[in-house]
């Protein structure tokens, strides 16, 4: 069975906000690697950089491990909602 994509036929919700991200808090996809590295996650920079571009599926570890780092729950990263209060 083939694994699911999004409806425009990507591998992760998560790459444009990803890249938002980044860019909000002036981080290159080694820096932030580097933070995540530093964190306890293996992710390098090609892993970011496929990420971003659609070319990999994201696991949960992975997106709770992003939403750490940014300081922004898994539910933005996946869906772009913040929390209501």
């Amino acid at each position: 069975m083939p694994k699911p994509r999004t409806t425009s036929g990507e591998k992760n919700l998560i790459g444009k906000r990803l890249i938002a991200l980044r860019a909000t808090q002036h981080l290159s996809q080694r820096e932030l690697s580097q933070k995540l590295q530093l964190a306890g996650y293996d992710m390098d920079k090609n892993v970011i950089t496929r990420i971003e571009t659609n070319k990999r599926y994201v696991t949960d570890i992975e997106i709770q491990a992003l939403a750490n780092i940014f300081g922004v729950s898994c539910d933005y990263l996946i869906n772009g909602q913040t929390a209501n209060k």
